[in-house]
C-alpha cells in the first residue's frame, strides 16, 4: 500500500484504548481515559500549553470517546480501525491507553498510511520482551512486535532503568537506541529528522511524579525532562499514545494531571510543527 501524503495538522483528535488485558501485574490501566478526560477538562487547570496556544482557542480537540472493546483477541482490529479514523488529512491522533500492548496496533494502522515510523518513547522499561510469561502481546513486547514487522525505521527509548540481558540482546537485533536513565539528559536524546510518533508510558517518570502507576520504578524522569525533550524536537508528529496510568493507585488524581499536561503540551506541539511539505 502506498504511503498518503503528509498534510498540515490543524487539528488533534483523541482516542480513548481503554484495555488492560495484557498487563502482567495489576489491572487498573483501562480506567485511564476517564481519568486523564477529567483532568484535562477539569476547572482545576487551565487549557494553556506552555508555548502560549489554547486548547480550545488555537486548536481543538475531536475528543472521538473510547474504542468499542471487549477485552477479546479481536480489540487489536478495533484499535486499528479507531486509529485510522482519527487519522484523517491534517489530524493527529492521541491515544489514551490503556496498558502499552495499545502502542502496537496503533502503530501498525499508522505505518499503513504513512510507511515505517521514527518513534520516540518515553518509559521505565524497553518493552522488547520476544513473550512475556508465554503472552506474545504483552504490554512488556510491543515494542519487538513493532521492529519485527518492520514499522518503525527508528527507534529511539529514553529513561529505561530496567534493562536485563533479554532485552539488551533484543535492542541490539533491533539496532534500538537507548537513552538509560542513569545517562540521561536532554542533549543525549536524538532530535529525530522523520515525521514521528511518541509514546510516554507514565512510568518512565518518577513515582514521585507519577505514583498512580501499575509498575513503579524508582529513580525516573521529572515531568520537566519528558517536556524539554519534546521541545528539542522539530519534525511534524504523526500519532502519540499515554499509557499505564493506573488510577486505581493514584494519590489524589496526581498521575492523571501529569497526564492531561502531556495532552496538552503533545497537541500543541502537533499544530506548530505539523507543517509538511506535499
Amino acid at each position: 500500500m502506498a504511503a498518503c501524503a503528509l498534510r498540515p495538522v490543524t487539528q488533534v483528535a483523541l482516542i480513548g484504548v481503554p484495555t488492560d488485558r495484557h498487563s502482567s501485574l495489576f489491572r487498573g490501566p483501562a480506567k485511564a481515559p476517564a481519568a486523564i478526560r477529567a483532568a484535562l477538562y477539569s476547572d482545576g487547570g487551565n487549557g494553556s500549553a506552555e508555548c502560549g496556544l489554547e486548547l480550545g482557542v488555537d486548536f481543538t480537540i475531536d475528543d472521538q470517546g473510547d474504542a468499542p472493546l471487549a477485552e477479546a483477541d479481536g480489540d487489536d482490529a478495533l484499535i486499528e480501525a479507531a486509529t485510522r479514523r482519527a487519522a484523517k488529512p491534517g489530524v493527529c491522533p492521541i491515544a489514551l491507553g490503556g496498558d502499552h500492548s495499545i502502542t502496537f496496533p496503533i502503530v501498525r494502522a499508522l505505518a499503513a498510511l504513512y510507511g515505517p515510523l521514527s518513534i520516540l518513547h518515553f518509559d521505565a522499561h524497553p518493552d522488547l520482551y520476544h513473550d512475556f510469561r508465554g503472552d506474545a502481546r504483552s504490554h512488556a513486547s510491543p515494542f519487538a512486535r513493532i521492529m519485527e514487522a518492520g514499522l518503525a525505521t527508528r527507534l529511539v527509548q529514553v529513561g529505561i532503568r530496567t534493562l536485563n540481558r533479554h532485552q539488551r540482546e533484543q535492542a541490539a537485533r533491533f539496532g534500538v537506541e537507548i537513552v538509560s536513565m542513569r545517562d540521561f539528559e536532554p542533549a543525549r536524546v536524538p532530535v529525530l529528522d522523520a515525521p514521528f510518533y511518541v509514546s510516554i508510558d507514565m512510568d518512565g517518570l518518577d513515582p514521585a511524579c507519577a505514583p498512580g502507576v501499575s509498575h513503579q520504578e524508582p529513580g525516573g524522569l521529572g515531568t520537566r525532562d519528558v517536556l524539554t525533550v519534546l521541545e528539542r524536537q522539530q519534525a511534524p508528529l504523526v500519532g502519540a499514545d499515554i499509557v499505564e496510568l493506573n488510577p486505581d493507585r493514584d494519590i489524589n488524581g496526581m498521575t492523571a494531571i501529569v497526564a492531561a499536561k502531556f495532552v496538552r503540551e503533545i497537541a500543541a506541539y502537533a499544530i506548530r510543527r505539523g507543517r509538511f511539505a506535499p
